[in-house]
């Protein structure tokens, strides 16, 4: 929604500077892969839970789209009243954060992270208000949907031919404390959806032809349980030294050769078949620079790359050897790809071969090197070293 937002202040945070540096909220996230999967109820069913253990609960915002099972599992939690916006006429309803900062809940329950805030709201977005209650030492649950998520922004679209407007950092969920995955089949959820406990009647056959496909919940519904694994992965690593991935992760090196095409195909049907993530490198010379065609090879690399919905990963260094071992690490990747032709072996006959020096390198690591071979006159990835 387009429109201005006003920064007002909030006095009642002049008085809480000790607890906002001695504590931050806890924030649990229940994401699922499209509306009607029961992120809300169970959001609320674990709230009424701690709620009947003597917890203070609130709810700060609740959407529930006419939805009977929604709004009576709500019953008995105290509402903070939402903040009334007139909008061209239209009164809109968005989360009160004076009113629930004054209110101080143990824990506040928000409904849909990713809405976009009506115009003279504190914040654009609602997940910046949740993240104004954590820094001000309140817990909070939200809910969000798969698509919402930054960074699959353009997947999701590619998959369901939709494009969604309202977006989330995927920082988010790596920032949460804890992320829950509220999952059913999608023969579940075209159940529901077919008795109307998702939409109105008159809408499931439309539903049922666009967002609903079956292969598209199938999709999302893998992607939902495929971001969140990798989102705990993240965590992992960040807490631990030497992290083991649970995931392959498949690195190609590329150089600017027109060879280098082919080896990012060979790495990306590698990557496919093994299911992993793809990170495609290329090591830049600090000290040369490219020609027009060098560029543009890279450019077609990196559609390449983004059509395997890979990540292209570009640094500069004079140790190319080394710069791959530090990306290799960085990444948690299990499988390099470089390129060899007889030619390449020929430039370097001065020093030993780079594939022998990264072998060395990579040796006790827990990483494959996949050394693709080009005949002729063909150096591929060897990168200038």
């Amino acid at each position: 929604m387009d429109g201005s937002h006003c920064d007002r202040s909030f006095p009642f945070l002049a008085g809480m500077t000790t607890l906002l540096k001695a504590r931050r909220g806890r924030h649990k996230v229940f994401i699922g892969m499209a509306p009607g999967v029961g992120k809300t109820y169970r959001m609320l069913q674990e709230g009424q839970q701690l709620h009947s253990e003597g917890l203070d609960v609130v709810i700060g915002l609740l959407e529930t789209h006419g939805r009977q099972e929604t709004r009576q599992q709500a019953q008995g939690l105290e509402l903070v009243a939402p903040r009334q916006l007139d909008y061209n006429g239209v009164v809109l309803s968005e989360v009160d954060i004076e009113a629930i900062l004054q209110r101080q809940p143990q824990l506040v329950l928000i409904d849909e992270l990713a809405h976009t805030n009506a115009p003279g709201s504190e914040h654009e977005k609602r997940y910046q208000d949740v993240e104004l209650l954590l820094a001000a030492g309140l817990d909070v649950y939200s809910t969000v949907n798969i698509q919402h998520l930054e960074s699959l922004n353009d997947l999701v679209a590619r998959i369901t031919g939709v494009i969604v407007r309202e977006r989330i950092p995927d920082r988010l969920l790596e920032e949460a404390d804890e992320v829950v995955v509220v999952d059913v089949t999608p023969e579940t959820l075209e159940e529901r959806l077919r008795e109307g406990r998702i939409y109105a009647l008159d809408k499931v056959p439309q539903a049922l032809t666009n967002f609903f496909r079956r292969h598209h919940l199938v999709a999302l519904r893998e992607l939902a349980l495929r971001s969140v694994a990798d989102s705990i992965e993240e965590q992992a690593a960040g807490t631990r030294t030497g992290a083991i991935s649970v995931r392959e992760r498949v690195l190609v090196c590329l150089s600017t050769h027109p060879q280098s095409i082919r080896l990012l195909r060979r790495a990306a049907r590698l990557s496919g078949a093994m299911d992993a993530r793809l990170y495609v490198l290329f090591v830049a010379d600090p000290q040369r620079f490219l020609t027009k065609a060098e560029v543009l090879q890279l450019e077609t690399c990196d559609r390449l790359c983004g059509m395997f919905e890979g990540a292209f990963l570009r640094v500069e260094s004079t140790d190319v050897v080394g710069a791959i071992v530090k990306v290799a690490t960085e990444q948690r990747v299990t499988q390099v790809v470089i390129g060899e032709s007889p030619t390449s072996r020929r430039l370097w006959w001065w020093q030993r071969p780079l594939t022998d020096r990264l072998l060395q390198r990579l040796r006790g690591q827990g990483i494959d090197l996949h050394i693709i071979s080009f005949p002729g006159d063909h150096p591929d990835s060897e990168l200038d070293d």
